[in-house]
């Protein structure tokens, strides 16, 4: 007989528990950078500020009172891109050790719970990155495919635009700087360093043209 597993929501005193679980999930990721901080000072910190958002939740498996398992979870209202609300799961994670005894079941189920009592409708789950433990996992309980996450740091994105930006900038300058050669080369064909106003006075006499100049010449006073 399996020793029972307790889930409820985590309070203060739980947390520092949860945080030594997330450091092992952090270690067990490829990504663990993308997962969380490596301090588990600063790692309880920020469970603390989850608990303090709104709709914001953590799960917790004891086993004999200790820490087995976690579920981060933040329930999502109405907003421009859902007209009902949602339960957006943000880690889901069993310590090594406590495998194969029925926690991730035991941590879903209550998840589940959770979605119902606060009327969401689907509960979306993002797996750790490498762990195919947990996407298969989720696979079996009905998670299908919907996204994928891609990340950056925001130095980074910066740096990738200012790079990206630069060519097309040089780009449009060399366009304008083309256009104006051209503007001024085709002023100077048109005209250039000869005096043309005679040439052109003549061929409107011969033509028949009366010029803008004789006009005023044959006006009175």
């Amino acid at each position: 007989m399996r020793p029972a597993v307790e889930v409820r929501p985590a309070v203060g005193d739980d947390l520092p528990g949860i945080a030594v679980l997330c450091s092992e999930a952090r270690r067990e990721s490829a990504s663990g950078a993308q997962i969380c901080a490596p301090d588990e000072d600063r790692l309880v910190r920020h469970l603390s500020v989850l608990l303090t958002l709104p709709g914001g939740n953590v799960l917790v498996a004891l086993h004999d009172g200790r820490p087995v398992g976690f579920v981060l979870a933040r329930v999502l209202e109405p907003h421009l891109f859902a007209d009902e609300p949602s339960l957006y799961v943000e880690a889901v994670y069993v310590g090594e050790d406590a495998r194969r005894r029925g926690v991730g079941h035991a941590l879903l189920s209550a998840t589940a719970d959770l979605a119902a009592s606060s009327g969401a409708t689907h509960v979306y789950s993002v797996p750790i990155p490498g762990s195919r433990g947990v996407q298969r996992f989720l696979a079996r309980l009905g998670f299908g495919p919907v996204a994928g996450h891609r990340v950056v740091s925001t130095a980074v994105l910066q740096r990738r635009l200012a790079a990206d930006l630069a060519p097309a900038r040089r780009g449009a300058r060399s366009l304008e700087d083309l256009i104006a050669r051209r503007r001024r080369a085709r002023t100077e064909t048109m005209s250039g360093p000869v005096d043309l106003r005679d040439f052109q006075a003549e061929y409107s006499r011969r033509a028949g043209v009366v010029t803008p100049a004789e006009t005023r010449e044959t006006l009175p006073g």
